[in-house]
């Protein structure tokens, strides 16, 4: 049997209003028995308590319909094994996630067997468990087969002894389960737990010795940044429904808009609400969402960016909350793809290293800044560390820092002064390039940076605006780089400043918070602690060095000097 899971003209089909699940059920009459349960469970808390078969729109049945019939009864084998929905807020998922386990749980044959609906929190786990509870309380046929348990948030068949229990990461262990059925809600919430992914291995334990099992993730999108578990999963799926992975064992059902769309802002158009509410309608109500969205906008930018996450089911590129850096806006058009460490050495003649940060319990920040010789823009690329004390002690963002590590623009350090070492590496490979025209170093900055430098003989003068000055030299910090502040903006919206494609920096620009101080701007974190921006700072740094105009120390000047120097 062949079939294939990807969806690339999933485009044309979200605007149609056509399926996102492109093949029939694998297995047809295990389908068809599957949802003749599937469709007789009662949506309570609607009015009238509606049958699902009823009331539920064609694509939750279509969703449905492709996990029951991804399963070989005669084999015992299901072929589609992780399922991943994403779906604007109120669009059914608590009533999907009820109905599609409690049926698996009536239609499982293995005595004993586990399902489980995994939460991120215990209000969730409450949503998803109550309507599970009220479509068994409402069909007496139900009440005879299944056992309710409240108090734990379990149901137990009768007969196969078999449980369904609905569990809060918050105040339950998942280890030692041999789950059949696992079902992940909110899977963005997850992103933001450290330990999420060895959470989630743990769930799917099961499944290495239970072929018939399945993983469901279920989510909204985040109103901050992917990150973490979420990220990956996201990330992943939609390669998977563009072609560009294949994995027919996995099965992609994303409603989100083009990016043509929202390119053009078309998102925001009440016309096109549809396409990621395809429920809407229903459980969905057209006229809620235009005053939420009304009220969003008069309230400020991250306000709206958290409607459209939630309602609209919108991928925020930044956080973008109120007293953020002018900046920030200009960021996300300034992205230079083609720019990286390699390409700046390549194209500028001049270029300019900052540093900033670099205490234990915090980021050391470190920018390249480069004047193309050929459109004299300046490119930017960062890199930062961060020692094993700040990830112990800042879990609530160790699942993005991890994200920033594999993208390779963070370093997580092994030993102290490795930082440090690998910083002046890098500016000695542009000093060997007789590029280097000037370093920025935070004043109050850590001592073994300069030392650092010295020990490799980089120190002297260089010349600014003709005249000379030190090589290595401190920035004034807070409202005394104003001055730099202002020029990046402007560099920005102008497009003479570009930068890398990093999310690590675009996370650092939206923790940054603008804060006047007299006639001037300083930037400082939205959140004590959390919130990093010293690869931010370093930049500003950067540009600072670099509005002096520096001139490049020749090569020959360093290669004249003695080894001990160099």
């Amino acid at each position: 049997m062949r079939w294939s899971t990807a969806c690339p003209d999933w485009e044309r089909r979200i605007i149609k209003g056509e399926s996102l699940i492109p093949f029939p059920p694998l297995f047809p009459t295990e389908a068809h028995e599957a949802m003749r349960i599937f469709e007789d469970l009662l949506i309570v808390d609607a009015p009238g308590s509606p049958r699902i078969g009823d009331a539920c729109r064609p694509w939750v049945l279509d969703f449905a319909r492709a996990v029951f019939g991804s399963y070989d009864a005669q084999s015992g084998r299901r072929l589609i094994r992780e399922y991943f929905l994403s779906v604007a807020k109120k669009n059914a998922k608590s009533t999907i996630a009820a109905g599609i386990m409690l049926t698996a749980l009536l239609r499982n044959w293995r005595e004993s067997g586990e399902f489980m609906i995994l939460a991120p929190t215990i209000e969730i786990a409450n949503n998803s468990f109550g309507p599970a509870h009220d479509m068994i309380r409402k069909d007496e046929e139900l009440q005879k087969l299944l056992d309710v348990s409240t108090h734990e948030r379990l149901i137990r068949h009768r007969n196969t002894k078999a449980t369904l229990k609905v569990v809060a990461a918050a105040d339950d262990t998942v280890g030692g389960k041999k789950t059949i059925g696992l079902l992940v809600d909110e899977v963005w919430q997850f992103g933001l737990k450290p330990n999420a992914s060895s959470m989630l291995r743990e769930a799917m334990g099961g499944h290495a010795s239970r072929p018939e099992g399945f993983a469901i993730y279920l989510t909204t999108q985040s109103s901050q940044p992917p990150a973490g578990v979420y990220k990956e999963k996201l990330d992943y799926f939609r390669d998977v429904r563009d072609g560009l992975i294949d994995d027919n064992a996995s099965l992609p059902v994303l409603y989100e808009f083009p990016e043509s769309m929202l390119k053009a802002g078309q998102h925001r158009v009440a016309d096109n609400f549809y396409i990621t509410n395809p429920n809407l309608g229903a459980s969905v109500d057209l006229p809620f969402l235009l005053r939420e969205m009304a009220k969003a906008e008069r309230v400020g930018e991250a306000e709206l960016n958290d409607f459209l996450a939630k309602h609209l089911n919108v991928q925020i590129g930044q956080n973008m909350r109120n007293g953020r850096w002018a900046g920030a806006d200009h960021w996300p058009s300034s992205v230079d793809a083609s720019i990286t460490l390699e390409t700046i050495m390549a194209r500028c003649d001049v270029i300019t290293v900052a540093v900033d940060g670099g205490g234990l319990d915090d980021l050391l920040g470190l920018c390249v800044l480069g004047k193309d010789r050929v459109t004299d823009r300046w490119l930017s690329w960062v890199r930062a560390w961060v020692h094993p004390v700040a990830l112990a002690r800042r879990k609530s963002i160790a699942s993005e820092l991890a994200d920033y590590a594999k993208a390779g623009d963070l370093v997580m350090v092994d030993t102290i002064g490795q930082d440090v070492r690998e910083v002046a590496d890098l500016i000695a490979r542009i000093r060997n390039a007789g590029k280097l025209g000037g370093i920025g170093l935070d004043p109050y900055g850590i001592g073994d940076i300069p030392a650092e430098l010295r020990a490799r003989g980089i120190e002297g003068d260089t010349q600014y605006d003709g005249q000379p000055g030190p090589l290595v030299m401190g920035i004034p910090q807070g409202w005394k780089i104003n001055a730099a502040i202002k020029t990046a903006e402007r560099g920005l919206a102008a497009g003479t400043i570009a930068h890398a494609d990093q999310a690590l920096m675009s996370w650092c620009v939206g923790n940054a918070k603008a804060e006047a101080k007299g006639n001037a701007t300083s930037i400082t974190k939205q959140m004590a602690g959390t919130g990093k921006i010293d690869p931010l700072i370093a930049f500003f740094m950067a540009v600072e060095v670099m509005t002096r105009n520096p001139e490049p120390v020749a090569k020959s000047f360093w290669e004249t000097m003695a080894p001990e120097e160099a």
